[in-house]
């Protein structure tokens, strides 16, 4: 997936073979099920973002969003200044993702979300370094005045996954996990979360803009082939 292509809001249901990385070709299509959800299972290959970790307590997952958009808003608008980036073009800064995990606990249980772990990150175009990061923290830092430290800069290799396109509230994305979860094992693969594999959310929607009817989230699971 080039990083110019902006999301697909209509996820193509497709099979792409276990280490195989392939872009903008379909393999396999499935027809729209009843419940109106598509699917599909895809080779993620690295990707260069900026994160922060935290536990879900005091606000953190708020205030980590506010840290992320302002080192990814610092490096959108840095051709503006004296800093130059090799090899930058204008773009849209991509949608907030999130991984989430509970201790000891595959998948997630949504009746303990104060138990939850959560990494937010925003993905970073192709050409910034972890230099280029390094300088929009610094700038950041100057200039808003605010502790940057807890940004992080890294790659992250998913693999591979298995994903559908979630529309209506967070609460009720358990359905939705279900239904991608029998497509997955229809299709011959099974489950990978594991300590360094997570829930995988990609958020479309702006909630304080958005009916929570209409909230898209691509919510994207690890997985293996079955052996």
């Amino acid at each position: 997936q080039n990083f110019e292509e902006d999301v697909n809001e209509e996820v193509i249901g497709n099979i792409v073979e276990e280490n195989e990385v392939v872009e903008n070709t379909v393999i396999e299509e499935k027809p729209k099920n009843t419940s109106g959800t598509k699917y599909r299972l895809e080779v993620n290959c690295e990707q260069n973002v900026v994160n922060v970790y935290e536990k879900d307590e005091n606000g953190e997952y708020k205030n980590s969003i506010g840290l992320l958009y302002g080192i990814a808003f610092t490096i959108k608008m840095s051709y503006k200044g004296t800093h130059k980036i090799e090899g930058f073009f204008e773009y849209v800064v991509p949608p907030l993702e999130g991984l989430w995990w509970q201790e000891n606990t595959q998948g997630l249980d949504y009746a303990r979300k104060e138990d939850m772990h959560f990494i937010s990150m925003i993905r970073l175009p192709d050409f910034v370094t972890k230099e280029d990061f390094e300088w929009a923290v610094q700038e950041a830092t100057k200039k808003k005045k605010q502790d940057f430290s807890k940004v992080e800069f890294f790659p992250y290799d998913e693999g591979l996954c298995v994903q559908c396109m979630h529309i209506g509230s967070y609460d009720d994305e358990p359905a939705t996990v279900d239904l991608m979860h029998d497509y997955m094992k229809a299709n011959g693969y099974e489950l990978d979360i594991t300590d360094t594999r997570y829930h995988h959310e990609i958020y479309l929607s702006d909630p304080r803009k958005c009916d929570v009817s209409r909230l898209k989230t691509v919510v994207r699971h690890p997985i293996r082939k079955t052996e």
